[in-house]
């Protein structure tokens, strides 16, 4: 249950005990504590604003990416140089006591990954209560120090400002600020979500990377471990969840990898039509029309989702307007004229140009009658609400009153 009486304990539980303990009690908190860091493995890190506990493992894999122009201008278009060397990276990902965030929630445990050899090394810190919560955000400030390109999945959202939030509330003086953060979050979204249902990192590995995990926690059980923990709960709970944090952070480099070869493979063309299409969406929105046209194309020729192919011809046509290439426009346009979605704007933009470019304002009044009926439709069928219907019935009126005019 989460009631008032449940949050109060948990923030209870996080605060350092107040006096000194009875020596029973201290006692079995020691031996917890030592339980949990022989178990891990885990070395006692002290820093000038305390303690907490630090593991290092190392990997084998996923090994360093090499990071092309192309893939970096993508990536990080405002980033400097620094973003294409990828032993400048750090990876991160936080486990906390809340997946709201705010000022209540704590990053407890914060795993940090970088390549170094030939394989991934992972590090992570913990804190055993509230009072290690400083040193612990110390410690990190000196990793981001020292690799500043920071790499996360939803970390702009969540991590990121979190670890900002606990900076400011504990006046760690030392708090480092990267240079560029890649999320690899949106890239993701672009490049799979018309294959897959969701982008969530586990299912990005099972379908996109071929990971398999094994046994792992769910996610939403964490919080609650974590202050089962403090309250003097079993130490190998926690020790799922280091495993689990480390599974997130292997996953996390492997689809850095992943995305830094389809970003170079676009080039050619050598990868799959839905992936090709994720990368022209990147390039569009960075501006690269010309290229972004290219890829659209190359998709389609390969095959798409029926949702992914309307959206490319859309494009595809939009871009070959501004191109003042008419001709491909509007037999762009005119494959779309009886798609569901994309029918009222395909009947728009063959009336705008049969009014304004070649002066047939009859087929341009034929074209805005089936938009206002398409629109109708659509409104009535509940896939327009009223705010679009009103928009788009307000503009289509007006061109129709203008070219009946003009055909009389």
């Amino acid at each position: 249950m989460n009631t008032p009486f449940d949050k109060l304990s948990r923030v209870a539980a996080l605060r350092p005990r107040a006096g000194q303990p009875a020596v029973k009690d201290h006692d079995l908190v020691e031996d917890g504590r030592a339980r949990l860091a022989r178990l891990l493995g885990a070395e006692l890190r002290r820093t000038p604003r305390g303690e907490h506990l630090s593991v290092i493992r190392r990997f084998s894999s996923p090994v360093v990416c090499t990071v092309g122009p192309h893939a970096a201008r993508l990536l990080g278009p405002h980033a400097g140089p620094e973003i294409a060397d990828p032993l400048r990276w750090l990876f991160l990902d936080t486990e906390t006591t809340g997946l709201s965030g705010g000022t209540g929630t704590y990053a407890f445990l914060v795993g940090v990954g970088w390549w170094e050899g030939s394989g991934l090394v992972v590090e992570q810190f913990f804190m055993r209560d509230h009072s290690e919560e400083a040193s612990l955000l110390l410690d990190l400030s000196q990793r981001v120090a020292e690799r500043p390109i920071l790499v996360t999945f939803n970390g702009k959202s969540f991590d990121w400002p979190l670890l900002e939030t606990r900076y400011r509330m504990t006046r760690v003086a030392a708090a480092a600020r990267p240079v560029a953060h890649l999320d690899l979050l949106h890239p993701s979204r672009q490049l799979w979500r018309y294959r897959l249902k969701s982008v969530a990192l586990a299912e990005l590995e099972r379908e996109v990377l071929h990971m398999d995990r094994g046994p792992d926690i769910p996610s939403q059980t964490i919080p609650g471990r974590y202050f089962e923990f403090l309250r003097g709960g079993s130490e190998q709970s926690i020790v799922e969840v280091f495993q689990h944090n480390q599974m997130d952070l292997r996953g996390l480099a492997a689809l850095a990898v992943k995305i830094v070869t389809l970003l170079e493979l676009s080039q050619s063309g050598a990868c799959e039509g839905g992936e090709l299409y994720g990368v022209s969406r990147m390039l569009h929105r960075r501006g690269e029309e010309v290229l972004a046209r290219e890829g659209y194309q190359r998709a389609l020729t390969y095959g798409l989702p029926e949702e992914a192919d309307r959206v490319a011809r859309r494009e595809l046509a939009l871009l070959a307007r501004r191109q003042r290439d008419f001709a491909s426009a509007n037999a762009l346009w005119e494959s779309l004229l009886d798609d569901q979605a994309a029918g009222i704007q395909a009947c728009e933009q063959l009336a705008i140009h049969y009014e304004h470019r070649t002066g047939e304002p009859e087929r341009a009044l034929a074209l805005t009658r089936a938009a206002v009926v398409r629109l109708r439709e659509n409104h009535l069928s509940g896939r327009l609400d009223s705010s679009q219907f009103q928009r788009l019935h307000a503009r289509l009126m007006r061109r129709l009153a203008r070219l009946q005019l003009r055909v009389r």
